[in-house]
């Protein structure tokens, strides 16, 4: 196996394409030997998303071979269960929380049990002190992920627990790909969007002499 990851922010477009050559020759195969692509769907960064999934896309077409989408907060969830597990003796009655930073007090994010089962949908969620009343009153949540840090001072209830720095990484994306591989599970390259979550907002662009 052969993986190649970066945190830096807006360097996808320039290591994207530089990423899949490389792990290619260290995994000893060419482009064409590819069954699939598996890419991250969102939601994410507006940015992010689109050049991932248009350079899936783009591979797909000119390789002709499947395209898979994998839900991030689900492969997020994936990432932290191992370090959950250790730290926990029992995770039969904890929920997994993925946050993916949004803007300000607010998140992307979902519930998860440990079976990576979605129990609550999918929201861009701000963060108050009441978050997850209902669901603490008979889980603990364990919350991670980027957008978690930002949230420990507002999250102090005792059954919140938060997991450390989880980051998406590419090792759970290829094994919930994997599995939808074997299924048949495939998206129309034609017709896939990202699941951007919210609508994209345009910043206001400042103009030298005129700010």
């Amino acid at each position: 196996m052969a993986i190649r990851e970066s945190r830096e922010k807006n360097v996808h477009a320039a290591l994207v394409s530089i990423f899949a050559e490389e792990v290619c020759r260290e995994a000893g195969i060419k482009m064409k030997m590819l069954d699939a692509v598996s890419v991250s769907m969102g939601p994410g960064s507006y940015t992010g998303l689109r050049i991932g999934v248009s350079t899936a896309k783009g591979f797909c077409y000119a390789l002709d071979i499947p395209l898979i989408a994998v839900p991030t907060l689900q492969s997020l969830a994936l990432e932290a269960l191992p370090a959950i597990q250790d730290k926990m003796d029992n995770t039969e009655n904890i929920l997994l929380c993925p946050m993916i930073d949004a803007r300000r007090m607010e998140v992307y994010t979902a519930l998860f049990d440990p079976a990576l089962r979605q129990v609550k949908d999918t929201e861009a969620m701000i963060i108050e002190t009441g978050s997850f009343d209902e669901e603490l009153k008979k889980h603990t949540i364990c919350y991670f992920g980027d957008g978690a840090e930002k949230c420990r001072q507002v999250l102090s209830h005792e059954q919140l627990i938060f997991s450390g720095h989880i980051h998406p990484s590419a090792k759970s994306l290829a094994r919930l790909s994997e599995k939808k591989f074997r299924l048949g599970e495939f998206e129309d390259p034609a017709y896939f969007e990202p699941y951007y979550l919210k609508d994209f907002i345009a910043g206001k662009p400042r103009v030298k002499g005129l700010e």
